[in-house]
């Protein structure tokens, strides 16, 4: 279901930035606060919009949707299990999906893991690359259909500051043979993301389908508890009152919600966003040659023989 007047969604921008040629006025209380602990979510929280939050912990995740539902008096919202470290759990979820879902306008892509130890998935997959960029890969693909039928609507994914120095390794995108880093893989992973969001804007032209690619800011949640064990040091300056300068999950949502709902964004279709303002990404995140191999190979892997 759209929201049926998503324009009437005041987004909140972080101090000091704002789309260019534009004066957002401050975000409505109670509206929108994505909680990121979430996989997926499709929709909006909107009072008029469905949102289905597609979750790998169904305890977490149920008490993130009632909290949804009690703050903005939309109970539309329901949760579906997703892991996005398993390609036969992705394929699942976007089966029951389609099957039982009329439309789907706005997809956000905002699953994440950091700097874990080297873990391989069911598929075999490097944790970090599996969770972070082929799980969406695969998820977008397998929705694309029902967002180029629902068109206009939007694919956003959440990526990260961190791309910048990053590498893709088409040779050895899993460090099987080159010595494993969790930093090196998780600046791989959010660059993937960079590249598949740019990937995806070139081959949907002139469907009605725009994909946006964002750096939410330093955040506030447990995504970054791997960091202690790797990094002491850091791991320190992260609890002390550095902590102050860090974001909240609410204010680290926005630049999210404004690549979701800001309306005419579809001319910076494949852009990349901070701050609720287009930003430039470093030139690895520009790289076309690089962003067609790891879309070919990103197919590969799960198994797609068919993509936009």
């Amino acid at each position: 279901m759209r929201s049926s007047a998503p324009g009437g969604f005041l987004v909140q921008p972080w101090p000091g930035s704002g789309a260019p040629g534009s004066d957002p006025g401050p975000g409505e209380e109670g509206r929108g606060g994505l909680l990121l602990k979430c996989g997926a979510l499709l929709g909006v929280t909107l009072i008029w919009a469905r949102v289905v939050m597609a979750c790998r912990d169904l305890t977490r995740a149920e008490q993130a949707a009632e909290e949804i539902r009690r703050s903005t008096g939309n109970g539309n919202v329901v949760i579906r299990h997703l892991d996005l470290a398993s390609v036969y759990s992705v394929k699942q979820f976007a089966k029951d999906f389609i099957d039982s879902e009329d439309r789907l306008d706005i997809l956000i892509n905002n699953a994440g893991v950091m700097m874990c130890p080297k873990w391989l998935t069911e598929d075999g997959f490097e944790t970090q690359l599996a969770v972070n960029h082929l799980g969406h890969f695969l998820l977008t693909n397998m929705l694309l259909p029902m967002l180029i039928s629902s068109a206009p609507s939007r694919v956003v994914t959440v990526s990260s500051i961190a791309h910048k120095g990053g590498r893709i390794d088409l040779d050895d995108l899993f460090f099987t043979t080159r010595p494993y880093s969790p930093l090196e893989s998780y600046k791989q992973s959010k660059l993937a993301n960079v590249l598949f969001s740019r990937e995806l804007a070139q081959r949907l032209k002139g469907s009605g389908v725009s994909s946006f690619c964002l750096h939410p800011g330093v955040i506030y949640t447990d995504l970054g508890r791997h960091v202690h064990s790797w990094f002491p040091l850091l791991g320190t300056l992260l609890s002390l009152p550095s902590l102050m300068l860090m974001k909240t999950p609410r204010q680290g949502s926005q630049t999210t919600l404004y690549c979701a709902l800001t309306p005419g964004l579809e001319g910076l279709s494949g852009r990349y966003f901070s701050d609720c303002a287009e930003k430039e990404t470093a030139p690895e995140g520009r790289d076309d040659v690089v962003a067609r191999k790891l879309w070919e190979q990103s197919a590969r892997l799960v198994g797609l023989k068919d993509t936009c």
